[in-house]
């Protein structure tokens, strides 16, 4: 998985220029900068391939806790690191020896954000569930998107967001408050990824910096796989889990998104992705059996609506 996800596209909006000052901001297509209305055609294809981006994500972390029962949270994000992280190596070639102390720090910050990230997820989609934990993780970028502004609007929206996480960690006998907590922290450490890859896109060029740190992740989790699975014995399918998760969470999601904002502006693609955690939520009915209470769904809805509301207003800041 978001990265459930092992995220390397842009979650916000933001404006930005090149050097020349043309505006980097629009979706390009056909290697120019699309208008601020695209042909429908276009729009068609950008939605279908969010859909699928989409899709992907949940469906890599619900083929994940497939390998749960054998080697545990740890173990499937041990294996899912090294496959992310060969295959971001291959497709951003980072030249490692050029890098400067100021452009390693945030690589490495990044590198334990990621890591962070992604086992406190998946521990806890083991523990309270798909939807329920993506719907947690989502918090993340949603406060990044909101902690800067002063608008009324926004700031109904974080009520808004307050209240549904609250619905989801009401106190029961039942409450699983480790899960809850693991889930907000893969938020807090969504968070710090987005800011951070903001340092690192600042610092190094294309994909340089993300790519070596998928490739510091990965080699943080030699040591924990190798225990965790010297532990806890792999089977051929538990690995063949673990391994799809790293296809579908990273490589597919990274691939489909950079061809969906050629065709589709920045703005409709972060509303279109606030979808993520009702389709983790269908995922995870679909293909582990985890059904949510009505207030859940709610709880949901309400978090999906705040970030939209909050993505539409960041067009007039």
């Amino acid at each position: 998985m978001h990265f459930a996800y092992a995220r390397t596209r842009p979650i916000l909006p933001c404006m930005t220029r090149s050097h020349s000052g043309e505006d980097l901001s629009r979706p390009v297509v056909a290697g120019r900068p699309a208008t601020a209305s695209p042909r429908t055609p276009d729009r068609l294809v950008g939605t279908a391939l969010m859909t699928g981006s989409g899709l992907a994500n949940q469906v890599g972390a619900a083929t994940a806790a497939l390998a749960f029962p054998v080697i545990g949270p740890a173990g499937v994000v041990a294996v899912r690191q090294w496959v992310a992280g060969v295959l971001l190596l291959a497709v951003g070639r980072p030249r490692l020896r050029a890098f400067t102390w100021r452009q390693w720090w945030p690589v490495l910050c990044l590198a334990v954000a990621f890591a962070t990230m992604n086992l406190s997820l998946y521990t806890a989609i083991d523990r309270i569930g798909l939807g329920l934990a993506v719907t947690l993780e989502f918090c993340g970028p949603l406060a990044v998107a909101l902690s800067a502004s002063r608008r009324p609007a926004d700031g109904l929206c974080a009520l808004i967001a307050g209240a549904a996480v609250v619905a989801l960690t009401r106190p029961q006998p039942s409450t699983d408050y480790a899960g809850i907590g693991l889930g907000l922290l893969a938020a807090a450490c969504w968070a710090s990824y987005i800011l951070l890859n903001r340092t690192v896109g600042a610092r190094l060029p294309g994909t340089e910096g993300s790519a070596a740190a998928a490739g510091l992740s990965a080699l943080l989790y030699v040591p924990v796989g190798l225990v965790v699975l010297a532990h806890r014995p792999p089977t051929a399918s538990a690995v063949a889990y673990a391994a799809a998760a790293g296809v579908l969470s990273s490589a597919v999601p990274m691939l489909a998104d950079l061809f969906s904002l050629r065709r589709v502006p920045a703005r409709f693609f972060g509303i279109f992705m606030s979808v993520n955690p009702v389709l983790a939520a269908l995922v995870g009915w679909a293909m582990l059996g985890q059904a949510l209470h009505w207030i859940e769904w709610l709880a949901i809805g309400a978090i999906v609506t705040a970030n939209g509301v909050s993505v539409l207003t960041s067009a007039e800041r």
